[in-house]
């Protein structure tokens, strides 16, 4: 059987899994009431059970599972100790999510628990070197344990900042992860297959376990992910970059300068899907210290807030979303197949499409409040009314998809 189709068995048993969970945990959580109040900073209307974590906890087991008695995947598990490190991390921020989407743990609690499971994947998946031309080592075994784990916790809680619209973490996690699964596959048919067989799984599994959860979660979702289910995606994410970022070879690549930027495609690629999630923590942190507050206090100023305020719908903000990681990601890709040049101009093209859409409301909120203050001295008020109403961009209250902030938000 193809390699691909192997792959694409794998991911498609865990979406349906997925997907079958995640209903059986809706069924269940809308007949015993497991969903919280809504809190006065909360978006969303409609109190919405965020179990869904669990489901997608289960779906990527079952895929594990699956991809340990198929040949093509033998390589991965004959190193069972990572595997089962990567198991153990998962299960660890699952547990911790599920506690803190039920009884709301302080932000202690939670941060030492993903300290735990970050040390856990560290144990065996480390980031050991940078693949750079000439290679430049991590340095010490103690070293490599630390910015392993402080980039796995920083990963996890960037992810679940941006987990705040129906859809937005599964989608955009189904994307970065599915580029990067491309990239990781393609090396393998290159032949280099000692490291990049976990990275390929790891990609796999999340794509089906996001695109399995889409399915209760697209606006207007009927369960949220919860803490579980975006520290899951983050750890992941974290795990299958490292196992590429941290163990390839820099000698594959030619270190002539016309070939100096693939070197560099694990890394960008890896920064391309999380661009919006570290972009929207590092904003959230200066933000919250500069106002004296702690970086772990909540409030509503992320990203996917200033969309909505802006005028976006919650479709639309999902998809600008959407589109900014497909265009870096998608382009960071291109670097293997197209001319360098070419690449950034594609990627710019591609960035100013999606400023222009994103800062549409704007505009149009400019022409509008130009036309109030044009309007007619003799305008009845209901017509000076509908001007102020569009030129503040007033929409209604649109529902949201987070219930719950982590330690760091």
């Amino acid at each position: 059987m193809p390699r691909s189709v192997i792959y694409a068995l794998v991911g498609i048993v865990t979406a349906v899994v997925t997907g079958a969970v995640a209903y059986f945990i809706w069924r269940l959580s809308m007949r015993y009431r497991l969903y919280p109040k809504i809190r006065a900073r909360d978006v969303h209307t409609t109190p919405t059970p965020r179990l869904g974590g669990a489901a997608m906890f289960v779906g990527i087991l079952v895929g594990i599972g699956l991809a340990s008695q198929l040949p093509t995947f033998s390589l991965v598990f004959s190193e069972p100790l990572k595997v089962w490190a990567v198991i153990g991390a998962a299960t660890i921020v699952v547990l911790l999510g599920i506690a803190d989407d039920l009884w709301d743990l302080d932000w202690v609690t939670k941060l030492a628990g993903q300290l735990i499971a970050a040390g856990v994947l560290a144990w065996q998946v480390q980031l050991v070197s940078l693949p750079i031309v000439d290679g430049v080592a991590v340095g010490s075994a103690f070293m490599s344990l630390i910015i392993t784990v402080v980039l796995v916790v920083l990963v996890m809680n960037a992810v679940n900042f941006i987990d705040g619209l129906d859809g937005l973490v599964a989608g955009v996690a189904l994307i970065g992860n599915g580029v990067f699964f491309i990239y990781t596959y393609l090396l393998q048919l290159g032949g280099s297959t000692e490291f990049f067989n976990l990275a390929s799984l790891l990609s796999v599994l999340l794509v089906g376990a996001c695109a399995g959860f889409l399915v209760l979660n697209w606006h207007p979702a009927k369960l949220f992910m919860g803490d579980a289910g975006s520290m899951l995606v983050g750890l992941l994410m974290a795990a299958s970059t490292i196992a590429v970022t941290g163990q390839i070879d820099p000698s594959s690549f030619a270190t002539d300068r016309s070939s100096l930027l693939p070197a560099f495609i694990p890394i960008a690629i890896a920064f391309a899907v999380l661009l919006l999630p570290l972009l929207d923590f590092g904003m959230a942190v200066a933000r919250r210290l500069r106002a004296g507050k702690s970086p772990f206090s909540a409030d509503r100023k992320h990203l996917h807030h200033r969309l909505l305020d802006m005028g976006h719908s919650h479709l639309h903000a999902v998809l600008i979303f959407y589109s900014w990681t497909l265009v870096v990601a998608v382009g960071c890709l291109l670097f293997l197949f197209l001319d360098q040049w070419l690449t950034f101009g594609i990627i710019l093209g591609g960035l100013i499409v999606c400023a222009v859409f994103t800062l549409a409301p704007l505009s149009r909120r400019k022409r509008e409040e130009t036309a109030a203050q044009r309007a007619p001295a003799g305008a009845g008020a209901a017509y000076r009314d509908q001007l102020d109403a569009a030129s503040t961009g007033s929409v209604p209250v649109i529902e949201h998809s987070r219930t719950k902030e982590s330690p760091s938000q």
